[in-house]
């Protein structure tokens, strides 16, 4: 399935990614993020915080945001 998937870490980029159906946040979030810690961003689903547990839709959107950016 499609989602559309916003990484705002760094200069960011905005793209429409095939995912497997049953993919939760949190796995997403560790395919996305290899060297980042969950706490130290702000995740939301569609414009609304979101779960761990929380299963993707088809057409979601997804944004992972670091609350501390490095050299701010």
């Amino acid at each position: 399935m499609k989602i559309l998937y916003v990484n705002n870490d760094g200069g960011g980029f905005a793209d429409h990614i095939e995912i497997q159906d049953g993919t939760s946040v949190a796995q997403l979030f560790s395919q996305r993020v290899t060297n980042g810690k969950p706490s130290d961003y702000l995740i939301r689903v569609n414009r609304q915080p979101a779960a761990s547990d929380q299963l993707l839709l088809p057409g979601d959107r997804v944004t992972f945001t670091p609350v501390k950016i490095e050299g701010a």
